[in-house]
């Protein structure tokens, strides 16, 4: 309990002093450093007022002690049950500072990119990757975020041999980081015969998108080519060249963006996703790092790694990380995914509270 007081106080300084920073004129005017600050503000503000409570909840249980020891017998047992109620609420307490210290990924916040691609099994794997598009357009839906696609290549018979979009909303990324692997079909395809149940798969990789200030740049670093749009849009496809395709030069990344008809509008969005891949590459690293010291591979991004497997036959959803197998496919496949999600999250934080010895 006293380690835990000692954390919340030395939380407390840093919040008042955070909250002086915030007003000082020369940090407004540094908008990286001040947006900074702002969101550690808000990431402490849940912690501070859960301790608060905390310690109103220690100095009452004091008081119901010592009516314990007075001579007045319904006061003592008023006491009594008071304080049965006050232990109970100080555990529950105790238990949710414990989770508001647990280390945030400062990425959770932000919106993502979220790109799917066909993996091994043909025109299978694009129609699987199809399936995953739909139901996770279905899981944005349902959250109320903003769901985007920015740019696709089509399957031969149905799907996407590779389709990207962006998804906006209130911490998309703490929530769909968990989706990031290999994802494993087995079913009869529509194109077999025999009726064989055949296995594909289809890699989906989540990015966090990096924002303005994240990182810097260089212009001429940057090919810009401009071509017509192709596929859906009215009249001004294949007739303007508003379709952007940016490649950069020292990466050799290649991002493309066609589903606006502004030529501005896709460049901004190409833009977007440029910084965001990039961006990516050194947190990858840093994720890397967290997953080697971590048992469960929960969010640790790394894309190789076989997570989730759908099996069309049983009706089954078996999420390897965890070892859970649940009978509910119709339903994950429409996009009702959260069950899945929350018990992820449960696991990780149980990783994390063993590594913060709390």
């Amino acid at each position: 309990m006293s380690n835990l007081l000692e954390k919340l106080e030395g939380i407390k300084i840093r919040f008042e002093e955070v909250a002086e920073l915030i007003t000082d004129p020369e940090v407004i005017a540094d908008v990286k450093r001040y947006v900074k600050l702002n969101k550690e503000y808000k990431n402490l503000e849940p912690i501070i007022e859960t301790g608060n409570e905390y310690k109103l909840v220690l100095e009452n249980i004091e008081t119901s002690k010592e009516m314990l020891s007075g001579e007045d017998e319904e006061m003592k047992e008023m006491a009594k049950m008071e304080l049965e109620e006050l232990e109970a609420k100080k555990d529950e307490l105790e238990e949710k500072i414990k989770m508001l210290l647990v280390p945030k990924d400062p990425e959770d916040e932000k919106n993502v990119v979220l790109e799917i691609r066909a993996g091994t099994g043909g025109d299978e794997a694009s129609i699987f990757a199809g399936d995953l598009f739909r139901m996770y357009n279905k899981y944005c839906e349902n959250k109320g975020w903003k769901f985007q696609m920015t740019s696709n290549t089509e399957g031969t018979a149905g799907g996407f041999k590779e389709v990207i979009a962006n998804i906006s909303g209130n911490g998309v990324y703490g929530i769909m980081k968990y989706e990031s692997g290999v994802h494993r079909v087995q079913r009869v395809p529509q194109t077999e015969t025999q009726g064989r149940v055949h296995t594909s798969a289809a890699t989906v990789a989540v990015l966090p998108e990096a924002e303005e200030f994240d990182l810097e740049i260089n212009p001429n670093d940057i090919r810009k080519d401009t071509y017509c749009s192709s596929g859906p849009g009215g009249q001004s496809v294949n007739t303007t060249y508003s379709a952007i395709r940016l490649t950069h030069i020292p990466s050799n990344i290649v991002v493309t963006c066609q589903d606006e008809k502004s030529q501005l509008k896709n460049l901004d969005k190409a833009m977007k996703e440029l910084r965001t891949r990039l961006y990516n590459l050194e947190y990858q690293k840093r994720m890397d790092e967290i997953a080697s010291k971590r048992k469960t591979m929960v969010s640790s991004g790394d894309r190789s790694a076989k997570i989730r497997t759908y099996n069309f036959p049983q009706g089954r959803v078996t999420d390897h990380r965890i070892n859970l197998t649940m009978y509910n496919l119709q339903a994950v496949m429409n996009g009702e995914i959260d069950e899945i999600i929350e018990k992820l999250q449960t696991a990780e934080n149980a990783e994390k509270l063993k590594e913060s010895n709390l």
